[in-house]
Parts: C-alpha cells; sequence; structure tokens
C-alpha cells in the first residue's frame, strides 16, 4: 500500500508553526509497512484540497490528512472530502454526544457551530477525540481510504497511535521495523564508502545513513509478518556494521552519547570533571541532560580566559605564553587541573576558535584542542571543523565526549 500525507492549513504555508504532525504520521506509516509516496501541504482553501486529492489519488491507495477539521468556518476538510467520494454529510450521534461531554467537563457553553464537527460523511467510521472535540474519520470508497485527523498535535497523536495504527496493520498484513546503529568519530563520507555495495544490493533490510552533528546513523529497516521475524532478518545486518566500524560504534536506537558516557563511568565507579572554553559549559550540560548523571559527574569550571585558566584550573602562564591558549598542552592541564581540583579520575577540556573572529594564521576559525585525563594520564588531540560559530561548537561537544568515550574503552589507559 502507498499513502500520501497532506497536511492543512494556511498557517502551514506561511510557516507560522512547524508541521512536526507529518513526521509522526510518515514513522507510523512505516512501523504497519505502508509506504509514504509523498508530503503535500495546502491551504485552507476546499479547491486546492480537492486538487490535492485529485493528485494524491493518481499515485496512492491512501490519503491521510491533519487539520481543517474544526468549528469554524474555514474548517472545510469534511465537506470538500465528501463532496470529492459524492458523499453527504451525516450528523454521527457518538461524535455529538462525545463534543457535548467534553464541553460539559470543561464547564464551557456549546455553541451553535460546535455541532458542526459532528457531521461526517455517511458511510464513515468515527474517530473519537480524547483531547478535543473534533472527530477524526476513516472512510473507504471506490477502492480508495481516506483518513481525517484534526491538525493539533495534543489531539492527533493519541488518535492516530491508538485507533488509526491498530487500522492501517490489519489492512496492510506486514510491519516494518527499524534498528538504528549509531556511529562517531567517523565522517560521513567513510562511513558511505565502507558500506557503498551493502546500500545498493540490499532490499530488504534496507540501509540507509543519516547525519547530525557529530554523529551517523545507520538505519536498518526491514519488512516482515511479525516483529521476531523482522529483527531475525536485521541481526546479520547489525552484526556486519559492528564488525567493519568497531569501537566508532557508539550504541543503538535509544543510546546517545551521554548515556553510553554516564554507564562507562558507573561501570568502573569513576567520577568526570569538565573544564570549557569555547563549548562554555555545553559538555557539562549534555552529560547532565540524561538521567542518573549526578551519580557519576562532580562539576564543571566554565574558564574562558586565560586568568580563569590560570586561577581556577592551574594552567601555567608559561604554557599559554609559548604554546597559545588554543593548543594542546593548555587543554591538557586543563583536564589535569579539573580533575584535581575536584578528585575525579576522569576529566576532559576544550579550548579552541568557535569563530566567527579569533582566528590568526597558526589557529584559524573552528581550530579546536581536546585534552581527556584519566587515572593521571593525559590525552591531547585537535582537530578543525568549519562550520559556523554553534556548530563549531556542537561538535566540539560531541568530540570531547566521544574522545572520553575511546580513552575510557581504550586498555592502555
Amino acid at each position: 500500500m502507498k499513502a500520501e500525507i497532506i497536511a492543512i492549513g494556511t498557517e502551514l504555508l506561511l510557516g507560522n508553526i512547524v508541521n512536526t504532525n507529518a513526521a509522526h504520521l510518515a514513522e507510523g506509516l512505516a512501523s504497519v509497512g505502508i509506504d509514504t509516496y509523498r508530503q503535500t501541504v495546502v491551504g485552507d482553501n476546499p479547491e486546492r484540497l480537492k486538487e490535492a486529492l485529485e493528485a494524491a489519488y493518481e499515485v496512492a491507495d491512501m490519503v491521510i490528512t491533519s487539520g481543517g477539521l474544526g468549528a469554524t468556518g474555514d474548517d472545510l476538510s469534511k465537506e470538500t472530502a465528501a463532496a470529492y467520494f459524492g458523499k453527504k454529510l451525516v450528523e454521527n450521534e457518538t461524535a455529538k454526544a462525545h463534543i457535548r461531554e467534553f464541553m460539559e467537563n470543561l464547564g464551557r457553553k456549546l455553541t451553535e457551530n460546535q455541532w458542526k464537527q459532528a457531521m461526517l460523511p455517511e458511510g464513515s467510521i468515527a474517530l473519537q477525540n480524547s483531547n478535543g472535540t473534533a472527530p477524526g474519520f476513516i472512510l473507504e470508497a471506490d477502492g480508495k481510504t481516506l483518513i481525517m485527523l484534526p491538525g493539533p498535535p495534543s489531539e492527533i497523536v493519541p488518535m492516530f497511535d491508538k485507533q488509526v495504527i491498530p487500522y492501517l496493520r490489519e489492512k496492510s498484513g506486514e510491519i516494518l521495523v527499524s534498528r538504528t546503529i549509531h556511529l562517531a568519530g567517523i565522517g560521513e563520507a567513510a562511513v558511505e564508502s565502507e558500506l557503498h555495495e551493502e546500500m545498493l544490493t540490499m532490499s530488504n533490510p534496507t540501509l540507509a545513513p543519516y547525519a547530525k552533528e557529530g554523529i551517523i546513523d545507520l538505519r536498518i529497516t526491514a519488512k516482515a509478518q511479525d516483529t521476531e521475524q523482522a529483527y531475525r532478518m536485521i541481526a546479520p545486518v547489525e552484526q556486519m556494521i559492528r564488525e567493519k566500524f568497531g569501537v566508532c560504534v557508539l550504541g543503538a536506537d535509544e543510546d546517545t552519547m551521554e548515556s553510553v558516557i554516564v554507564s562507562l563511568l558507573k561501570e568502573r565507579g569513576w567520577k568526570i570533571a569538565t573544564a570549557e572554553s569555547l563549548t562554555g559549559g555545553w559538555v557539562a550540560g549534555k552529560i547532565v541532560s540524561f538521567p542518573g548523571a549526578s551519580e557519576v559527574f562532580e562539576g564543571g569550571f566554565v574558564t574562558y580566559s586565560n586568568e580563569a585558566k590560570m586561577n581556577l584550573l592551574g594552567v601555567k602562564k608559561e604554557t599559554i605564553d609559548t604554546y597559545g591558549v588554543v593548543s594542546e598542552e593548555t587543554a591538557g592541564e586543563m583536564a589535569k587541573g579539573a580533575a584535581e581540583k575536584l578528585g575525579c579520575e576522569v576529566a576532559v577540556a576544550t579550548t579552541g576558535i568557535a569563530g566567527p573572529g579569533g582566528s590568526t594564521e597558526k589557529t584559524p576559525v573552528g581550530t579546536v584542542c581536546f585534552g581527556v585525563y584519566i587515572n593521571g594520564k593525559i590525552q591531547t588531540s585537535t582537530v578543525r571543523y568549519t562550520r559556523n560559530r554553534n556548530s563549531n561548537r556542537d561538535f566540539s561537544v560531541i568530540g570531547a565526549l566521544n574522545r572520553v568515550r575511546l580513552e575510557i574503552l581504550n586498555d592502555n589507559i
């Protein structure tokens, strides 16, 4: 089965709100083995919605819409859909009773236009709205399926997940299951080069890369009759990826850089400290964003100025004068100072030039030096990022934590 998602709302076209519904709907469709052929956005205009429906059904068996089901005069989606299928709108008693009960529970007076929402195309299946008054519906006619849902995320998400997905699962007979492997410390081009043949030849499961800031995701997706069969198909592909990329494999699915770091430290009973310059506390913030970080995170220093580095972390003036504030030597002393000040087995430091200014011939914008201290030993490294200021900082956060991860895993430390 192929589906098209149509989002209805002039506010979406104007960019007043972000269309998060489409992502949720597409992901849900994929989970039950239905391919999303296309996504379309139309304004609150009956003629344009009619044109969108006509175009959609030329290539898709099913259309799912969001928005346009309210009580106001410009909410004409149902009317347009009913006319497209040659159906009348009829009062749905279940929907009407829900609207009355919902408004009474809120202590609000019912207005006449509220009853407009209880009018649904004849022959359709009503979908109850647990967080609002506008019901959705499913209409099957002429070999086509139309599913119309309200627009607010608080209404569409539970309606889709609890009522539409079970309906679609029965219709599809297949499911899609995905597992995402996260890689760190390797570039997208290198990953695609290594997996080029596999991505070209694999059809079920499929393998696709997705790049984020500092992380490469490899999504393995299998279409099968049930979840157990899908995971059996996924397993050898995951094993192949793990063998190819070794320590670059950060984790899978819900694993994150911060969750892995916290887990590694907990296993060893170690505490970590941070010493940050260009990242301005973002490394510490990343660690503590994971629940349970308080067991391993002792504290952090944001030492932006040279004086702060010297006074708070014990970085030597001679080091800065000789090697520069953006240097591996300075980063190493920052990490050592943070670990000793807070009595931690592990510390990580960042110093660099995020941009857009501050560069020198020796240290251009994007130059970042890292220092990692583990039980008295220090490892340092330098990279250069070529993005804007905030992206350089984002990449530096992941780069710093990945170096901690790798050094913890390194048996020589």
